[in-house]
């Protein structure tokens, strides 16, 4: 049985913490920023975590099941 191969678009946007949980980048943050406020830009700026409903994907993707 070959192995299996890591999604590589997954592999560059998703990370695992020592807890177990997948930690995720915000969309929005990368053009037409001029109309955003500072407020929004600067919370997009930090990490987000991934839905538990999306958990198996983003896991399957990794290879991580």
């Amino acid at each position: 049985m070959p192995k299996m191969k890591t999604n590589c678009s997954a592999k560059k946007r998703f990370t695992l913490t020592a807890s177990g949980k997948i930690k995720r980048k915000h969309a929005f943050k990368s053009h037409i920023l001029t109309k955003k406020s500072t407020k929004r830009k600067r919370n997009l700026t930090y990490f987000g975590s991934v839905n538990k409903a999306d958990q198996k994907n983003v896991k399957l993707m990794l290879n991580m099941l």
